[in-house]
């Protein structure tokens, strides 16, 4: 039976990979739950780059890698065992400093079996990574080659504070994101948010944002969405997926106390419909 918390209030996520799991933890927060899959993860046309990175790797050429998502190495591993010996590589990777952006990809450093030398803390962002290796590393950064392993799409604000730390960065793109095949869901996600039939949104990442505006965009229903969104209470996971948001002109109504899907829903049906009142003019 559904518990108290978002008391019946219509909840619309934009999760693809753990839609089943979060419509449920709605749907015993409460809500009513609707899961419209925003994006899926799709291989790049060409993995030479991550080729390039493991013969260079081996080779010695690197002093530093920073690896920003769990998905993204296991990944990498796989196309690197297309041309290359497993261990050898593995053993490359021991071989230098290792930095982490937080707990996924160090259950997959894990999984290799090789040593962390920083780690970011939370909530995980690239400005967390950049001061961790500032506190682990100092002025020592300075000439260091860096290898990126990067997720999605290029962090350009990661990269430029590297840089400025005299970083000397090669970027590893290993997979990245595309709208869903199917896009009529995430259509009528669109056109119920404009309608005003959605009163809780909930965003798990950047990605999620960038597709559900570019989606409305192609719909001409951009100014709709957007004025909508204004009177939908905002749930964001945490600081990148609000910076995105930030971007657009949407500031969230709540991130949760730590950036976790669970988290994010159970605290948020605490304060939903206190925050939907509040944003709706209802006293």
């Amino acid at each position: 039976m559904a518990t108290a918390g978002f008391s019946g209030l219509r909840v619309l996520a934009l999760e693809s990979r753990r839609a089943p799991e979060i419509a449920k933890l709605i749907r015993a927060s409460g809500g009513e739950p609707t899961v419209a899959p925003a994006m899926r993860e799709i291989p790049l046309e060409s993995n030479q780059e991550a080729l390039d990175f493991a013969a260079r790797l081996l080779a010695g050429e690197f002093d530093l890698a920073i690896f920003l998502t769990g998905v993204g190495i296991r990944r990498l591993t796989e196309i690197v065992e297309t041309r290359y010996d497993r261990a050898r590589f593995v053993e490359a990777l021991r071989s230098i400093k290792v930095a982490s952006r937080g707990p996924k990809p160090n259950a997959a450093l894990r999984e290799l079996d090789i040593p962390i030398t920083v780690t970011a803390p939370e909530p995980c962002t690239w400005h967390e990574l950049v001061g961790a290796l500032d506190t682990a590393f100092g002025p020592s950064l300075r000439g260091m080659r860096a290898a990126v392993q990067e997720y999605g799409a290029t962090n350009p604000e990661l990269l430029a504070a590297l840089a400025e730390r005299g970083v000397a960065c090669t970027r590893v793109p290993v997979y990245h994101w595309a709208l869903p095949l199917d896009m009529e869901p995430l259509r009528n996600a669109v056109r119920s948010i404009v309608a005003g039939a959605v009163d809780v949104l909930v965003l798990l990442t950047a990605v999620q944002v960038v597709h559900l505006v570019q989606v409305a965009e192609q719909m001409g229903a951009k100014d709709g969405l957007l004025n909508a969104m204004r009177k939908t209470v905002i749930l964001s996971i945490g600081p990148s997926t609000t910076q995105e948001l930030a971007r657009i002109g949407i500031p969230p109504d709540m991130e949760p106390s730590h950036p976790r899907m669970g988290i994010l829903i159970h605290e948020g049906a605490g304060r939903a419909g206190e925050l939907l009142n509040r944003k709706r003019g209802v006293r």
